[in-house]
């Protein structure tokens, strides 16, 4: 949980938002909240590594596309992640 990073995260967060989003999707879908660009250089080796972790599944589109879905393992991760940040932020900062 604490070993990936904040993108990764949010990549994860992104993925199970959707039933099986393709890369082009997914950088549209984050770009919305974004200041920065998200190159694809940046996008498919962080895929590439969820996938290679087993937090995400990839599939086939097409020729030119691949899917992605989040895995049981993924959402634990996930879960985790909610469950330490409700924790550990106090009751009076959330939601201000």
């Amino acid at each position: 949980m604490f070993d990936l990073t904040a993108f990764q995260r949010d990549l994860l967060f992104t993925i199970s938002g959707f039933e099986e989003p393709h890369g082009l999707k997914l950088k549209r879908s984050l770009q919305e909240d974004y200041e920065e660009e998200i190159s694809n250089g940046r996008l498919y080796p962080n895929l590439g590594e969820l996938v290679d972790r087993g937090l995400i599944r990839k599939g086939k589109l097409d020729d030119r596309a691949n899917t992605y879905q989040i895995t049981r393992e993924g959402l634990r991760v996930l879960r985790r992640r909610r469950q330490w940040e409700e924790r550990s932020v106090p009751d009076g900062l959330v939601g201000t």
